[in-house]
């Protein structure tokens, strides 16, 4: 809840929600001001200077791609007279009252309540998370941000002042004057201040209001210190540029769309401003136009650099902007884009993460960076810094760095002088204010750490029971102790886990106050010792000068997840501790911490709770996050055996399960609060009765003022949230029952609980406990109580809101109901956004309050003796134990994974059991040893034994199946070996072969290398890797040659494919046609010479038998013959007998001689040829061809080896060309591959807005043809009109004595029924028809009477009058209606058609305009796919006469500026200058001809201009001689035919036709269906003859069954009573509805007349009684 104090009560008017009763309005302190600042001092000057009237400029949407906002200023409006106004400025001696801007405390009003319940004493905190919140206004004072204060800290004194917010939300952000004179304040709240205040006065100066939302991020001055820039948080973001001194805002306009970190002056020009945050950096100026001053801003492009935040930026002199970044380089901006990336040697980045600030300061340029360091930079180098390279990184060493320490993660620094030396003092975002030097020189001093806090929120604190000490714990991982009553820190100790609880040990336990007891993230629990060391014996090499010191005690780890709570038990002999682990753990106290046991609760801890003294037992109330509540009885240690588990299993414990009942009480006080109002509404007409009786009127005299219906809405439904509400906080009441406060759904109240008796009827998870008693909290419907303590008379409930509010209720008796808890106070003190509270206690003797919040922030307070603080200087340590300094210190749980209590009292009994089976093992292991000794020396002495008394080997096995077992479970061994091992065996030969695929599988042929036999030349095979599928495939596709089509081509396409598909549909239906009817014109043919009778088929067959037959007897007879013929040419083709062929005869005669006769040369008788006779010379022959051929055939080889390297060496230069290219066409198709998805989605949106319009095109088409045909029909039926009028008048005749009244009765307006769709019976139709036409002559009666001075009446015939032409007349009329309501209907649909068209036109031009939009995306999406295509390397390989890029003589080493052309193009472009030249000649030739030749066009004009006023004169005064005006020659040329007749006539002739057709088919079918209605009615009368008949034997057996039953039953001989009574209600209830019928159609009838009478509605048949009335 936010305090109700001064600076709420401005916004009432606002947020009517807010209390009423605010204890000082701020809305008066404003106008206390508004009026002081008219007011100044007698005698002092009031500088008066003419403003113009302004506005502030828009507040426009930005988009995120970089555009130009152009926000209005002050702008002077149009010249209109008016006069100017002048406007008073503001005196700059003119200051605020702080007592009226300043927030103070809400107390209920009435309630008795002081404003000083608490007083703030002092704020141990530091919300170092916080951007920007520390800030130096001299050497010895800083200030920061706490909650909802100010904290201005004298470093001298160690003293803190405190400014507390106007409005009571927080603060944002706090920004410091050039001068130092003068602070700003941004706060946060609806529609907050920014509040300048002077220094060192700490008077408000300025109050600026509307620059924001809810909150400011960010402020700066600019350089002179004249205008102020501010920045908003979410939800609106809004930049503005003040003037500040006269509270005017000059320009503002949305700086972005996301979280804006920082926005700052250019400090060389002022008229440019930066701004940064999430994901963006923007650049503005301010632009006069001829509008007026504009702010325009840029967004700055980060091209190929990722994206990031920028926290530090700074404004460099030349314009240039250098930023940091998320990886910790330097960005370095100009004109909007990234021109250069600073880094370190080596591609090192500047700062190990990101740059949180960058200061230029005399010429140096110094980075904060989150590692810790903070480096020095040459400006000069980098303002020179651009691009080397493409990667876009410049490397550069910084000039020096100073390391503030290992875990320092520095968010900003702030200058000051100090006796003329620079200092600078640092933020850390790990709790610590640091003081810096530096100079970097010889006597440079170390960083000093002034303060140290906890780092982000605080998540526990406790206060000694006999003392003024605090503790607190974090997750920063330390643990804090301060002495609150002399404000100061005493002492802190680190750890390796963050902590999440902590409570001191109560003074039964330690009555020194000397213990504490700290849970951690890991699970662990701590117990620490808190002493005074300077109690320890002096020892040499000991310091002890600190006044306090914390030592570990004990350390255990009871759970494995964070520690949620911690509690000592009433008599301090038991010690719990909670878990979000869903476990809850006792300790037996004594000088160690044993562990007794555990149990399990149904959800995680959320708070423990022990009974206090007064109660009967002790019990633990555990309260668990999800709505459960667990009430467990103390622990016995004698009572629990742990040898095997710590888990208690008998413990007795009692459930509670919250059920919300909210929704059921916000019911029950709607229904209170409508009874209540409807009372006070009875109660307020009693007392107007009373008055109005009272002044002499009687009952019935009285006028009641009227009153609106109210329609009431219906009760708030019944709501139950489907996750439990989380349980906050909660303590004892009663013995059994206890109060609870819940967040989300059901906060708002305080819950009274109790636990059932019957705890076992339901299972755990089933139960819905209800609260038996309740008590509403005002204001906390979104802002819960999130802790709940008491002082130790209880007479005051501290509570510690969501909001970070401190509430106090003060209880009279000690007990909490609704009428004890009348009134309270409250004030914001915590941060209201992310200041929850998180702890709330009193001292142990109720003088102070202390709290700590999720901010970071610890404040004490005084409790209503502000003055007795005084005398408390100095809180007392506890001394130290005796022998404490002999005491070895407690080993500690380092280790996160460590095992808990239970995990290794599990880990123990499990390793005891594997213990003793290994035992087990060993020693059966030593039997089988001993065994097998003994058979070894039994089978040594079988050996030693005679032959004949030896035992076989196999006489030793006591049993076979010993062994066969034995070898199953080897074999089932190996398999199971075999199966573990085959997933690696898998793997690896998987491994194998995808090795081999890779490697030798695609290799389609192999390096084979051939060397030259007389050189040292040779030549190697390509490894050829096989061609895969895939290439084949895409190969096929490119063959298609598919193309994605544009538009225009699509759109082409569709269309020859439509009139291609109806064209060949025409042709496919004219075919069909065309076969059908060749197909019923065959039919037909055969039908008639065919006829279908029996015996024309038995012929029809017989004929088909006998041509088969005959067929088949051609056929054989065919075949015969053919055979025949063979025969004779194979006898004719037979050689004589004699014949012998030549060339068996030389194959027997070469038989003859050489076969078994081989003429071997070994053998005697071998006779030697002549031509294979040999000698020395012809063998040296042979030798010498054999060598000549030999080096012929490796001359050749070699030459063909040349020419085949040398063709490879070709093939080389291809292959590297090939390869060359394949890089760049892969790097391509990767460009490619990355573009084709979003070209795809943009040309299918193409495709489908094509489509859209093509639909929306024909769908205009179809409206506009009806509305041409409506045009038509509305034409045709004006022509019936005005072809009526005709009519009426030639029937009328000439000299008619009754023209003017029939003309009357023809015209008379006529209110017509609507004819219905349904038509009732005759007689009702007759007299509907009657009462409409009575109806509607008295209407007409009335309009004619209403419109002319006579009235006469139409429906009767005048005398004298010739009645037929009367009765043509009404007919007339009635068909003139006719006309009128088609007209009229035409119209109206043609108006509805006209809208739906101009509806569909509005669309299609949307659709075409989103088509040109999409088309032009596309096609800059081609360019743009080109142009990153172009950016791509191509590589040339040329030689060196190809290159003729020479300068001074040579070539270049640097080839980059050089162009690749063809000699072809070269030549080209040679010639297309020289054609160039020519067509320039021939244009400037063809200029001077256009040129003269348009002014001789200019003179011919001029005449013919002359001529033709001349022709215009003669024409009218000839216009004016024969028709005596001037007419229209072209309208008289088109009235020569008319063609509307024509047309006309010819449809009346085709309509004719098309009827006199239709009339004819009707007459045959009205023939048809009568004779099926004879048909029908001859049907229905046998069966009606056939109903008559059963329903005589119906009679007859009915008959004569009665008299079977005359003598049965007697009792039933006379009608039953409940019979009579049924028939008399039946008989009752038809006379009714007879009645009510009757009513119905007299009521009918009066309605259709349109008298007004109502009928009151038919009473019930049947009474209360149930009696017929």
């Amino acid at each position: 809840m936010e305090p109700k104090g001064d600076s709420e009560a401005k916004d009432q008017d606002e947020q009517p929600g807010k209390r009423a009763s605010s204890i000082g309005s701020q809305n008066e302190g404003t106008k206390k001001a508004a009026e002081e600042k008219t007011t100044f001092a007698e005698g002092e000057e009031k500088p008066v200077e003419e403003k113009e009237d302004a506005s502030s400029g828009s507040e426009e949407e930005e988009e995120e791609e970089e555009e130009e906002e152009q926000i209005e200023m002050v702008k002077p409006p149009e010249q209109v007279k008016k006069p100017v106004k002048v406007e008073k400025k503001i005196s700059e001696t003119f200051f605020y009252n702080y007592e009226d801007l300043c927030s103070f405390p809400y107390v209920t009003p009435d309630s008795g309540i002081p404003f000083n319940m608490l007083t703030l004493m002092h704020s141990f905190g530091y919300d170092c998370t916080k951007r920007a919140n520390l800030q130096v206004m001299d050497s010895s004072t800083l200030f920061y941000i706490a909650g909802n204060q100010i904290v201005l800290l004298d470093l001298k004194l160690k003293y803190q002042r405190y400014l507390r917010s106007s409005s009571g939300g927080g603060i944002g952000i706090i920004t410091v004057h050039p001068n130092k004179t003068y602070f700003a304040v941004g706060e946060k709240g609806w529609k907050p201040n920014m509040i300048i205040y002077e220094y060192p006065s700490l008077k408000p100066y300025r109050i600026l209001k509307g620059g924001t939302e809810e909150a400011y991020a960010f402020a700066d001055f600019n350089r002179s210190g004249t205008m102020i820039a501010t920045v908003g948080s979410s939800p609106d973001y809004m930049l503005t540029v003040w003037d500040w001194k006269q509270e005017k805002i000059i320009l503002r306009s949305k700086a972005f769309s996301q979280d804006v970190f920082k926005v700052t002056f250019s400090p060389e020009n002022e008229e440019q401003l930066t701004t940064s945050g999430s994901g963006h950096i923007k650049f503005w100026k301010m632009a006069l136009t001829f509008t007026g001053l504009k702010l325009q801003g840029a967004l700055g492009r980060f091209g190929k650099t990722a994206l990031t935040d920028i926290e530090g930026y700074v404004e460099l002199p030349d314009g240039k902007v250098l930023s940091g970044s998320e990886w910790g380089n330097m960005l370095l901006w100009e004109g909007g884009l990234i021109k250069v990336e600073l880094c370190r040697p080596g591609r090192k980045t500047c700062h190990l993460g990101p740059i949180n600030q960058l200061v230029l300061d005399e010429g140096e340029l110094i980075t904060v960076g989150s590692d810790g360091y903070i480096r020095v930079w040459d400006f000069e180098t980098v303002d020179t810094a651009d691009i080397v390279d493409d990667s876009g990184l410049l490397e550069m060493e910084h000039m020096n760095e100073l390391l503030v320490g290992k875990n320092v993660n520095l968010n900003c620094m702030v200058k000051i002088h100090e006796r003329g030396e620079p200092f600078w003092y640092a933020q850390d975002y790990n709790g610590a204010i640091w003081k810096l030097d530096l100079s970097f020189a010889n006597v440079t001093h170390d960083p000093e750490c002034l303060f140290t806090f906890h780092s982000g929120k605080i998540e526990a604190i406790a206060v000694s029971p006999v003392t003024y000490l605090m503790a607190t714990t974090a997750l920063d991982r330390t643990v804090r102790v301060y002495d609150f009553a002399a404000k100061m820190p005493l002492t802190e100790m680190k750890f390796k886990q963050g902590g999440t609880a902590l409570t001191w040990a109560p003074k039964v336990v330690n009555p020194k106050g000397g213990l504490i007891a700290v849970g951690f993230q890991d699970g662990v629990v701590r117990i620490i010792e808190l002493y005074n060391p300077k109690g320890l014996p002096i020892v040499a090499g000991r310091n002890n000068i600190g006044d306090a010191a914390m030592r570990l005690k004990q350390a255990f780890k009871p759970h494995t997840s964070t520690v949620t709570s911690l509690a000592y038990e009433r008599n301090g002999e038991i010690f719990a501790t909670g878990s979000k682990d869903k476990t809850v753990f006792f300790f037996a106290v004594d000088d160690r911490y044993d562990p007794i046991g555990f149990i399990t609760v149904p959800g995680p801890v959320q708070e423990l709770q022990w009974s206090p003294l007064s109660h009967p037992e002790s019990m633990l109330l555990v309260l668990c996050a999800n709505g459960f509540a667990v009430q467990i009885h103390a622990p016995d240690p004698t009572d629990y055996d742990a040898e095997k588990t710590y888990r208690i299993k008998d413990i007795p414990t009692e459930y509670f399960c919250f059920y919300s009942i909210k929704s059921r009480l916000k019911r029950e006080e709607e229904i209170k609060r409508r009874e209540k109002k409807k009372a006070n509404k009875e109660k307020a007409r009693q007392e107007f009765i009373k008055n109005e009786l009272e002044m002499g009127k009687e009952m019935e005299e009285i006028e009641f003022p009227e009153e609106e219906p109210e329609t009431e809405e219906p009760l708030p439904d019944i709501y139950i949230p489907e996750t439990p509400s989380p349980i906050l906080c909660g303590f004892y009441s009663k013995p059994g029952k206890f109060w609870l406060s819940l967040g989300g759904y059901d906060s708002g109240y305080l819950y009274h609980c109790a636990f059932s008796p019957m705890q076992h009827d339901k299972e755990v998870a089933r139960r819905q406990d209800e609260p038996f008693d309740f008590i509403p909290m005002e204001d906390t419907e979104e802002n819960p109580i999130r802790r709940i303590s008491f002082c130790s008379t209880g007479i005051l409930m501290f509570c510690g809101m969501e909001d970070g509010a401190v509430r106090i209720y003060p209880l009279h008796n000690k007990e909490l109901s609704v009428d004890n808890m009348v009134g309270y106070w409250s004030s914001s003190i915590h941060d209201s956004d992310y200041g929850q509270i998180h702890g709330i206690f009193p001292s142990f003797d109720d003088r102070f309050l202390v709290t700590c919040g999720a901010d970071g922030n610890i404040f004490t307070y005084n409790v209503l003796s502000a003055e007795e603080v005084q005398k408390v200087m100095k809180a007392k340590v506890p001394s130290p134990r005796v022998n404490l300094d002999k005491e070895k210190a407690a080993e500690d749980i380092e280790d996160s994974a460590a095992y808990s209590i239970e995990n290794a009292k599990q880990k123990m009994e499990h390793d005891m059991i594997i213990k003793a089976a290994e035992m087990k093992k060993y020693f059966k292991r030593q039997e089988l040893i001993l065994l097998r000794h003994e058979f070894q020396n039994l089978l040594q002495a079988n050996k030693s034994l005679p032959n004949h008394m030896q035992l076989e080997r196999a006489q030793f096995e006591i049993d076979r199946r010993i062994r066969a077992e034995l070898d199953r479970k080897t074999a089932h061994s190996i398999r199971l070996v075999m199966k573990e091992l085959a997933w690696e065996q898998e793997k690896y030969r998987i491994g194998l072969q995808k090795l081999q695929n890779r490697f030798r599988g695609n290799v389609e042929y192999d390096r084979i290398v051939v060397r030259a036999m007389r050189s040292s030349h040779e030549i190697s095979t390509y490894r050829l890797l096989a061609i895969s599928e895939n290439l084949y495939k895409v190969k096929k596709r490119t063959q298609v040659g598919r193309r994605r089509t544009s538009k225009y081509e699509w759109k082409g396409k569709e269309v020859d494919q439509k009139k291609e598909s109806q064209k060949e549909l025409r042709t496919a239906l004219s075919q069909t046609a065309a076969i059908g009817e060749e197909e019923a014109e065959t039919e037909k043919l055969m039908k008639r010479a065919h006829p279908h009778t029996v015996t024309s088929r038995i012929v029809e067959n017989r004929m088909e038998k006998l041509r088969k037959i005959i067929e088949k007897a051609d056929k054989a007879k065919a075949k015969i013959k053919q055979r025949k013929k063979d025969w004779d040419d194979l006898y004719k083709s037979k050689p004589s007998d004699d014949y012998e062929d030549p060339t068996d005869v030389q194959n027997i005669k070469e038989a003859q001689e050489n076969m078994g006769d081989f003429k071997l040369k070994t053998a005697t008788n071998y006779k030697i040829p002549e031509h294979m006779r040999l000698n020395a010379e012809k063998k040296t022959n042979q030798l010498a061809s054999l060598e000549v051929a030999i080096q012929e055939l490796m001359i050749t080889f070699d030459a063909e080896l040349r020419l085949l390297r040398h063709q490879k060496l070709k093939l080389d230069v291809q292959m590297k060309t090939a390869d060359l290219r394949h890089i760049t066409w892969f790097e391509e198709l990767l460009l490619l591959k990355n573009f084709e998805k979003h070209e795809d989605t943009l040309q299918e949106r193409v495709n489908s807005l094509i489509c859209e319009e093509e639909e929306m095109q024909n769908k205009l088409n179809n409206y506009f043809e009806q509305i041409e045909d409506k045009k038509s029909e509305i034409g045709k039926l004006q022509d019936r009109e005005k072809a009526l009028y005709a009519t009426f008048q030639a029937s009328l005749g000439e000299n008619n004595t009754f023209a003017g009244f029939l003309t009357k009765v023809l015209k008379k307006k006529i209110k017509r029924v609507k004819k219905k769709e349904v038509e009732g019976e005759g007689d009702e139709e007759d007299e509907s028809e009657e009462e409409s036409d009575e109806e509607s002559s008295f209407e007409s009666d009335e309009e004619e009477s209403g419109s002319e001075d006579e009235v006469f009446d139409d429906s009767v015939c005048p005398k004298n009058c010739d009645e037929a032409l009367f009765e043509n007349t009404l007919q007339l009329r009635e068909k003139r209606l006719d006309i009128e309501e088609a007209l009229v209907e035409e119209k109206k649909i043609l108006e509805n058609v006209k809208k739906e068209y101009e509806a569909l036109a509005k669309k299609v031009k949307v659709v075409a305009a989103q088509l040109d939009a999409a088309d032009w995306e596309l096609e800059a999406y081609q360019r743009e796919k080109q142009r990153r295509l172009n950016e791509l390397h191509v590589v040339v390989p040329l030689k060196l006469h190809q290159v003729e890029y020479i300068v001074n003589g040579e070539i270049p080493v640097d080839l980059s500026q050089a162009l690749v052309f063809t000699n072809e193009s070269l030549v080209n472009l040679q010639q297309r200058i020289t054609t160039l030249q020519h067509e320039k000649v021939e244009q400037r030739d063809l200029y001077k001809q256009a040129r003269e030749q348009h002014k001789q066009l200019i003179r011919d004009r001029r005449e013919s201009m002359l001529r033709i006023e001349c022709l215009n004169e003669k024409c009218n005064q000839l216009m004016m001689m024969k028709f005596g005006r001037i007419v229209d020659l072209e309208a008289l040329q088109t009235l020569s035919v008319n063609t509307n007749l024509e047309e006309l006539k010819m449809k009346m002739m085709e309509k004719e036709q098309l009827q006199a057709t239709e009339l004819k088919r009707w007459e045959a079918r009205i023939s048809e269906l009568r004779q099926q209605l004879m048909m029908v009615t001859k049907e229905n009368t046998n069966k009606l003859l056939q109903l008559n008949t059963f329903c005589t034997e119906k009679m007859r057996l009915e008959t004569k069954l009665d008299v079977l039953q005359t003598n049965l039953g007697a009792e039933f001989q006379g009608p039953r009573k409940g019979d009579i009574e049924e028939q008399e209600k039946l008989l009752a209830l038809v006379q009714l509805q007879a009645q009510e019928a009757e009513v119905l159609k007299e009521e009918i009838t009066l309605l259709s007349r349109k008298d007004g009478r109502i009928f009151p509605p038919p009473q019930p048949l049947f009474g209360p009684d149930g009696e017929v009335d």
